[in-house]
């Protein structure tokens, strides 16, 4: 194609994402496909730029909203007619089937386009302690050092506790969360903020999702893989209320083509295609950290599973873990540094300190309203209550 040309489809669309930004949506025209995703422009630019330069007679809206916020958008009736929603939350997909929001229009209900893992990040250089397994994590010397996002604001956040929890089960897995927010510098409100803040310098270690740290490896960070790795499929689906299923069906085509599947793998995007004949064809131009994810063993995320406790978990962080970070995060310090006392004693308030007291069961039997969440934060502070009070019984010995 003549650069000319191509020029002026390219600023075609620079316009197009430009007017995205608005918060009010025009009525959709004829030849207009509207997405909402939670990806930002450095993920979605390049494949929109390749689609519409083979559909020059299609434009293209996006909407950017984190996961949670986009699947309520959709749950509420999907009133500004988005054709496609397009995220890294798996489970994010199942609610929205379960709701009846999804449109099969030749895919199923919805379809896997890449996968990606969750672990942690760094900024080089740096000559501080690298973890390399889940459970360094909770190394002392990692104290205030650590970050993460919020699951009510971020998709990666939710899949990164629903790995923890897949893998070692309900009450095991929040034991690790509950001493992780001992480690936690921070609890930022979206996943791009645990990268501005690595970049910064606020702190060291930054919980997210593969692709979002391997796009900023110019910036000087590294990723490592938690292991077992656990893959989470990234998912695009059609909706119910969307004006353009032609033209909905023909993105999902094309972002599942060999063509489509190669540009995931651009410095700028990071993603391991689905593709299997993609990934070997390009295995030598695959990054370091994901060639060598890939030869690990991979277990399977549960997207079902995480779907069917998908309010619970986000609901139970904010209760256990961000409503009184500060408190729970005093507590662990002030264990730490209780001497002279038995082992077993600071095991019983280590073992508070990582209780859940909410059974699986109990989480997803409950009312999923305000009364749930009042006790759940009442059930948390009362267990806080009582460590403070038998560390205080140990400083005193």
């Amino acid at each position: 194609m003549h650069w000319g040309m191509q020029n002026k489809y390219l600023k075609h669309i620079l316009v197009v994402m430009w007017v995205t930004t608005a918060l009010v949506m025009t009525p959709a025209s004829a030849n207009e496909l509207r997405i909402i995703t939670s990806y930002q422009s450095d993920m979605v630019d390049p494949i929109v730029q390749a689609f519409v330069l083979r559909h020059p007679d299609l434009s293209i809206r996006l909407l950017n909203k984190n996961t949670h916020a986009a699947v309520d958008e959709v749950l509420a009736g999907n009133e500004r007619h988005f054709d496609l929603i397009w995220a890294s939350a798996p489970e994010a997909f199942v609610v929205l089937d379960e709701g009846e929001r999804l449109n099969d229009i030749g895919h199923g209900a919805f379809v896997d386009f890449a996968y990606s893992a969750v672990g942690w990040t760094w900024r080089t250089p740096y000559d501080g302690y690298v973890p390399q397994e889940w459970n360094d994590l909770l190394d002392p010397v990692l104290v205030q050092d650590i970050a993460i996002s919020h699951p009510l604001r971020s998709g990666t956040t939710h899949s990164l506790l629903e790995t923890i929890l897949q893998d070692r089960g309900w009450q095991a897995g929040w034991a690790w969360i509950l001493e992780l927010a001992g480690q936690l510098n921070t609890i930022s409100a979206r996943s791009y903020g645990v990268l501005e803040g690595i970049e910064n310098g606020d702190f060291s270690i930054g919980l997210t999702i593969d692709f979002l740290a391997l796009t900023r490896s110019q910036r000087g960070l590294v990723f490592r893989y938690g292991r077992p790795v656990i893959v989470i499929p990234a998912r695009i689906a059609a909706l119910q209320g969307g004006a353009q299923p032609v033209a909905a069906h023909a993105f999902m085509e094309f972002i599942l083509s060999p063509e489509g599947q190669r540009i995931l793998l651009n410095p700028d995007i990071r993603r391991i295609p689905v593709n299997s004949e993609v990934r070997a064809e390009l295995s030598e131009s695959l990054d370091p950290s994901i060639r060598a994810a890939l030869n690990f063993s991979w277990s399977r995320y549960d997207p079902e599973l995480a779907a069917r406790r998908y309010w619970q978990i986000n609901q139970l962080f904010e209760a256990f873990v961000a409503r009184d970070l500060l408190l729970r995060r005093e507590l662990w310090r002030r264990l730490r540094a209780v001497n002279n006392v038995p082992a077993f004693e600071i095991d019983r308030v280590r073992q508070l300190l990582t209780w859940m007291p909410i059974t699986e069961h109990q989480a997803r039997s409950a009312p999923q309203d305000r009364e749930t969440l009042l006790e759940w934060a009442e059930r948390s502070y009362g267990i806080l209550r009582d460590v403070e009070a038998l560390i205080r019984e140990l400083e005193r010995q």
